[in-house]
Parts: structure tokens; C-alpha cells; sequence
């Protein structure tokens, strides 16, 4: 017995009629556009960037409707809990004061962020 194998198409209706051609300009816009964004991400790194350095120089803010503050979060990257536990049972120790003990000895990391509003 032979297997056969049946192909369907099956036609989807369209809610808004395709275009049949897209436009140069069109491409062309989008091209643009992106070009566009990539510059204002850029120009508002750079703003931010400028705008952290003055705070954390000590620079005050004018009185007004905006506030800008500097927010620094200090954190010890844990990712590998599971391991520095898993590590202190094979090793006889009791995991949670061998993490605890980990991270006492784990410097954290600073970041600071900028908040305006």
C-alpha cells in the first residue's frame, strides 16, 4: 500500500486589502526613520551622561517643576547561589552559612541611575 501525500492551500481572508507594491519612498521612510531614533538614543545617552556627571559632581537642581536625583543600587551578584550551596552540602558545610558567609565576602556592585521627573 502506497502512503499518498494531499497538499492544501488554505487562503486566509485579509482584514485590510495588501498593497500590491511597496513603495522606494516607502522603504526609503523607514530607512529614515530608524536613522532617526538611533540618533535621539544616542543624543539622550549622551544628555544623561552629562546630566549624572554634574549630580554627582554636586551640582543643584533649579527650582522648578522637575526633580532629578541620582539613585545607586549596590548589589551582590548571586547567580550562582544554587552552586556555592550545592557545593557546601558535598562539602559537609551547612549551605546557608556558607552563603551567607560567600556573600559577606563578595564585593557589590554599584550602579548608579538617573531619575527625572
Amino acid at each position: 500500500m502506497a502512503t499518498q501525500t494531499l497538499s492544501h492551500v488554505v487562503l486566509l481572508p485579509q482584514s485590510v486589502p495588501a498593497k500590491e507594491v511597496i513603495s522606494q519612498t516607502e522603504l526609503q521612510l523607514l530607512l529614515s526613520l530608524r536613522g532617526r531614533v538611533k540618533q535621539l538614543q544616542d543624543e539622550v545617552a549622551a544628555a544623561e551622561q552629562s546630566l549624572k556627571a554634574c549630580l554627582e559632581a554636586g551640582a543643584q537642581i533649579e527650582p522648578g517643576d522637575h526633580v532629578a536625583q541620582l539613585r545607586e543600587n549596590l548589589r551582590r551578584n548571586v547567580s550562582w547561589k544554587d552552586v556555592v550551596c550545592r557545593l557546601a552540602t558535598r562539602l559537609g558545610y551547612d549551605p546557608d552559612a556558607y552563603l551567607s558567609s560567600v556573600l559577606t565576602h563578595t564585593k557589590p556592585t554599584r550602579t548608579v541611575s538617573l531619575d527625572v521627573h
